[in-house]
């Protein structure tokens, strides 16, 4: 009799025991944990760590931030990861797409910026709790294809005025690539020079990267050399950075400004406090936080989105390299050249330019190539306005394919009518039509058999239609005779007691019944 009150009360125990591992991910992981798996957490730290300072910097000027800014949002997300993360492939600091989004919404204000990053937290932390993860789904590849590609270009192009060192250079994409080509007389020599030869090394220390081979079986000397490649190609970003910032702090020292650079950061931390839900102009008119919200738009529902979109990069335990960035090596930004940073993002935008994409598209599903084009031309304008128009078009193209699924019709003494794929509300009228033109309107009518096993659900418009059906078809005195419905299918059509039902369980046996053969 004991046992099984022992196995009552274990049950809820267990239900939250696990449950709270389901909240706090690292109950389950730490108390595996071994010193193995520390040391390739070091190794992975310091990679990233190193790779993630010289690109927050730069997404920061892509976001029109102070580039203390890109390190701020680089390593607090790594500390609640660490207790919440479920996976090891996620990326927790900034990135190029939303640097661009976040310029397009705040306008290089730092605190709206500061906001920003709140307000979509909080509707990141809304969709999960009510679980509208699958809202997702309706982002389409071919849009996230066109909006990356279009945000690449972007900023891309964005930084060849730091290249060039440009000035006074506007941000929309349009007047910017006037006003680049039209101020090229004004480059400075020591800018392009710089940019241009980061870039050279960039692309050469990547392609290195990407021709080493595993090298198992060489000699240990050329698993040492390999080796040895790979650390320097990998840490790339922070190696062009340094030896740029060291080349313009020689010149600086000698009184000659040859480079552009970034000039005075902050040190440390900011202070620990709530963002502010006010603003106050230029002209002191205070702008309330409605009004900051209703400025941001629709900019709060994309971000959020293609901020989960955009978790795919690896990110473990580089906040150790980031705050020792923030604590001590602030001064030794003031020297970095604004070419070499515009070099690094151009180096890590590059790539998302999918040019292949097209042709695969074209080649597979001519039809993808819409919201694709629609959202690369229109991201040009605005941004958050290109995955809008991408998303929209694409559900468009879903409802009509809802609308209108394919259907494969014969004749074998009896109308065979087989639908392609499910049948809902918004095909109901379509297939009606469908029926009555070619089976009721002919003469003399003919009877009709409905493959319906690809439908798994059916509604009230299918109800009502498939009612008028079968009146029509019995005041002619011919047959609607519908096979291979599914279980939850026969359920729901036998509680609407549809006058004049008939049903068979496949496709020959309903031809038979519709060309009188057989009686039921």
């Amino acid at each position: 009799m004991d046992q099984p009150l022992l196995q009552r009360d274990s049950g809820p125990g267990c239900c939250s025991c696990r449950m709270l591992k389901a909240w706090l991910p690292i109950l389950s992981w730490l108390p595996k944990y071994t010193l193995k798996w520390l040391q390739m957490d070091l190794l992975a730290g310091l990679t990233v760590g190193l790779t993630t300072v010289p690109q927050a910097l730069a997404y920061a000027e892509v976001a029109g931030l102070p580039v203390q800014y890109g390190l701020y949002s680089a390593f607090m997300g790594g500390f609640i990861y660490t207790l919440l993360g479920t996976s090891k492939d996620v990326t927790l600091g900034p990135t190029a797409i939303m640097s661009l989004l976040c310029f397009s919404l705040v306008g290089g204000e730092p605190h709206r910026a500061v906001l920003l990053s709140l307000l979509c937290g909080l509707i990141q932390a809304a969709l999960a709790l009510l679980r509208l993860g699958f809202l997702l789904d309706f982002i389409s590849f071919p849009v996230i294809k066109g909006f990356t590609c279009a945000a690449a270009i972007t900023i891309g192009f964005g930084q060849v005025k730091n290249i060039l060192g440009l000035q006074d250079i506007p941000h929309e994409f349009f007047p910017q690539v006037y006003y680049t080509f039209y101020k090229i007389p004004e480059a400075q020599i020591g800018d392009v020079v710089l940019g241009l030869l980061c870039v050279a090394l960039l692309v050469m220390l990547m392609s290195m990267k990407t021709s080493l081979g595993s090298g198992d079986d060489a000699p240990t000397f050329s698993r040492v050399a390999r080796r040895f490649v790979w650390a320097v190609a990998t840490m790339r970003n922070a190696l062009i950075v340094v030896a740029a910032s060291f080349c313009a702090f020689s010149w600086e020292a000698y009184g000659r400004h040859v480079f552009t650079i970034t000039g005075e950061t902050s040190q440390g931390l900011p202070p620990f406090r709530p963002p502010p839900t006010s603003d106050t102009t230029a002209n002191g008119t205070v702008v309330t936080f409605g009004e900051i919200v209703e400025d941001f738009g629709g900019g709060l529902a994309v971000i959020p989105f293609m901020g989960l979109l955009e978790s795919i990069a690896i990110a473990k335990a580089f906040g150790v390299i980031v705050l020792l960035s923030l604590a001590f090596l602030m001064p030794a930004f003031y020297y970095i050249p604004k070419a070499s940073l515009a070099a690094v993002i151009i180096c890590a935008v590059a790539p998302m330019v999918d040019y292949q994409v097209v042709a695969k598209m074209w080649q597979i599903h001519k039809l993808d190539l819409l919201p694709f084009t629609v959202t690369f031309l229109m991201s040009f304008w605005q941004v958050q306005y290109g995955i809008i128009g991408g998303v929209a078009l694409s559900g468009a193209l879903l409802m009509y394919t809802m609308a209108r699924p394919q259907i494969k019709m014969s004749h074998q003494g009896v109308l065979l009518i087989q639908l392609a794929s499910g049948l809902s509300f918004p095909a109901a009228e379509h297939l009606s039509h469908i029926i009555h033109t070619q089976a009721l309107q002919e003469s003399p009518p003919h009877s009709v058999v409905l493959d319906c096993h690809h439908v798994s659900v059916i509604d009230y418009t299918v109800i009502h239609e498939l009612s008028d059906l079968l009146r029509q078809f019995k005041r002619q005195d011919v047959c609607l005779i519908l096979s291979g419905l599914q279980p939850n299918v026969l359920e729901i059509l036998l509680a609407a007691d549809l006058e004049g039902l008939r049903y068979a369980d496949g496709v020959e046996t309903a031809l038979q019944m519709g060309s009188g053969n057989l009686n039921l």
